[in-house]
């Protein structure tokens, strides 16, 4: 059932009935209101409701879509769209960078065990026989779940249980032992998931996921953590500054 959001337009302003229309709109999805995939008045229904001209009504939508507030298909109409967590490259995790966006992140813990791996025992500076922490973890905001994260831990860090990793984030839990990481290598790529992360991201037909490689380091240049993560590309994105050389 489609929901109509109350919309005060005011003709005497100086600002442009498109952008009031956008505004208040956009107000609607960011505070809950319209949640995604809910279906969205259409601009037929909602121009006639408002006594709006279609092209403003238009307008206003394609100025929400370009922010990536709307989805607009054909045959299913006009849909909320999923929100993207946007996260800076800085050295933060995606727990601290869903609480200081407002969400709540939780944590299933996928696999928690010893193991050796050369790939990763080469990103810790390490011998390739080393028995190294490896954790498996869903990250989600709420109940959507948003990425499948596994992280290689150096003998050095000493245990870490299950109740730590789900209450908290990572870099958290180190930064209570006194591991500070403030330095990191990342590599950002695409690739298709596995049916275990499909399965695990709620992912459909043929979307590919995001993936990151991370090798961090502490201030005198010791690594002290290795990832490699997938994200569902339709609910996260990497944002970038760059500047001329």
């Amino acid at each position: 059932m489609v929901k109509q959001i109350g919309v005060r337009i005011d003709r005497a302003s100086p600002v442009p009935l498109y952008h009031q229309l956008a505004q208040q709109l956009s107000a609607a999805i960011t505070s809950g209101d319209l949640q995604p995939g809910d279906p969205f008045e259409n601009e037929v229904a909602l121009g006639e409701r408002l006594g709006l001209s279609r092209p403003t009504v238009r307008r206003a939508f394609q100025e929400l879509v370009s922010q990536g507030l709307l989805v607009r298909r054909r045959g299913l109409g006009t849909t909320v769209a999923n929100r993207k967590v946007h996260r800076r490259a800085e050295l933060t995790s995606l727990w601290d960078d869903l609480a200081r966006a407002g969400d709540t992140p939780t944590t299933t813990v996928l696999s928690h065990e010893l193991v050796q791996d050369e790939v990763a025992a080469a990103a810790l500076d390490l011998p390739p026989d080393t028995v190294l922490l490896c954790i498996q973890r869903l990250r989600s905001a709420g109940t959507t779940p948003l990425a499948v994260m596994r992280n290689w831990l150096p003998p050095t860090v000493g245990e870490i249980d299950r109740e730590q990793l789900e209450s908290h984030g990572l870099y958290a839990v180190l930064r209570e032992r006194g591991i500070r990481p403030v330095v990191a290598h990342q590599n950002i790529g695409a690739r298709m998931p596995t049916a275990a992360e499909r399965r695990h991201l709620r992912i459909r037909g043929t979307e590919p996921v995001l993936t990151m490689t991370r090798s961090a380091f502490d201030a005198a240049g010791k690594a002290v953590e290795y990832g490699d993560h997938c994200y569902k590309a339709s609910s996260y994105s990497i944002d970038v500054m760059v500047d001329e050389r």
